[in-house]
């Protein structure tokens, strides 16, 4: 009876060992690049269209993308001033003309498998196309490379575990290769999201635009009064002047009887002079 037991217990041992044997040589190099090199291709849009609105387009998009299961990574409207010019309005104001282009931008992420569907949408969207692409981008070696310097990486710890576990340089060691481990695991998950979630630009535009906005009067000569007001002001402006320059008169009244002195005597000697 013991003899039996003791064959079972042998037989399972080595099923054991050749089952797990056969394990890790399931997961090897080889089975590792059969399943990554199915696919990890990266897709990226990039579009350039004109609409008739750039508000009520940024609008539908968002709705689109929400519809999609994506989400947006960046959004941004600008406008950018062509043409300013003021013009006379009434007195105290003045009409502004304002030509003005808006420009959107989208950045969106979309489910891969939703690409080609999400892009048909927008193009319904625009009135004309001015540029559309599409790259891919095969990141499937990249992503096996990682995989398979993990797998290196994990069975040098263990070897540094069973050898320099107790000492310092060998932790050392063994901790630059887990650091190097994980940039390689979050490498390949990056890779993950960048499949599994397209990158999609998009730049829009609408027809340039005209705004009438009508403004306060900045010139100050417009503010002057009319003509015949202008004239009875200066009137009376020079019937102050010359009143003025009667005052200064009377304060130089000495002065100018001096000089009416001086020249009746500079006449009378200049009479005798000439009878001589």
């Amino acid at each position: 009876m013991k003899n039996h037991l003791i064959c079972i217990i042998l037989l399972l041992t080595v099923f054991g060992c050749s089952s797990d044997k056969k394990e890790r040589a399931g997961t090897g190099p080889d089975q590792v690049a059969d399943s990554t090199l199915n696919g990890k291709i990266i897709k990226t849009a990039d579009m350039r269209f004109r609409v008739k609105n750039v508000q009520t387009t940024k609008e539908k998009l968002a709705d689109l993308i929400k519809t999609e299961g994506g989400t947006i990574a960046e959004f941004n409207i600008h406008s950018q001033i062509r043409e300013n010019e003021k013009v006379k309005y009434t007195t105290d104001s003045l009409l502004e003309l304002i030509s003005y282009r808006v420009e959107g931008l989208v950045v969106a992420r979309v489910p891969a498998e939703k690409l080609d569907n999400f892009t048909n949408q927008v193009v319904k969207m625009a009135v004309f196309i001015d540029d559309q692409s599409l790259k891919l981008d095969n990141q499937s070696l990249t992503y096996l490379s990682n995989q398979l310097k993990r797998q290196n990486k994990q069975e040098a710890i263990t070897q540094l575990r069973k050898t320099d576990e107790k000492k310092t340089r060998g932790a050392e060691k063994s901790l630059e290769i887990r650091d190097a481990d994980v940039d390689h695991q979050i490498n390949n998950l990056e890779i993950d999201q960048k499949v599994k979630f397209s990158t999609v630009t998009l730049n829009f535009y609408q027809d340039n635009t005209v705004k009438k906005i009508i403004v306060g009067n900045d010139n100050l000569s417009d503010y002057r009064p009319d003509f015949f007001r202008r004239l009875w002001l200066s009137l009376q402006n020079g019937w102050s002047i010359f009143k003025e320059f009667i005052l200064i008169l009377a304060d130089l009244w000495m002065l100018i009887l001096i000089v009416i002195v001086g020249y009746l005597l500079f006449r009378r000697y200049r009479s005798k002079r000439l009878r001589v």
